[in-house]
């Protein structure tokens, strides 16, 4: 039900020009300012931003959305389905990501690991 559940919705996209703050449940993180301690991840260097859509599609992610300065994508896990969106935003000299899962409660990790899986990816 959760699974079918989460592919029905979407990214929460920018608010007020940032990504969306994490939820208090532990299925999150974000570089944005002021992600609490237990949700913080490192931004994304600026030379990475033109990288990021084939980052996405190599990691078996698919981009739903490209603004200017914004894009949003979905991963889906292996076993069950469920939908994660990971969001990126270029600032002046960084690139925020917020990865976090539609539904549910935790991730074992699996948002964090995604994070940085996809830091990796970018560095190639």
């Amino acid at each position: 039900m959760l699974a079918l559940k989460s592919k029905s919705g979407a990214s929460p996209g920018l608010v007020e020009g940032r990504l969306a703050p994490c939820p208090s449940s532990p299925n999150c993180v974000s570089s944005e300012a002021g992600a609490p301690e237990s949700h913080k991840t490192a931004p994304l260097p600026l030379e990475a931003w033109d990288k990021i859509p084939d980052a996405i599609e190599r990691q078996g992610g698919r981009i739903v959305d490209v603004r200017e300065g914004y894009v949003a994508a979905e991963f889906s896990s292996p076993l069950m389905g469920f939908v994660d969106d990971v969001e990126f935003r270029k600032a002046e000299t960084q690139v925020h990501i917020r990865s976090a899962s539609r539904v549910g409660y935790g991730d074992m990790g699996a948002n964090r690991k995604r994070v940085e899986k996809l830091r990796a990816a970018l560095k190639e």
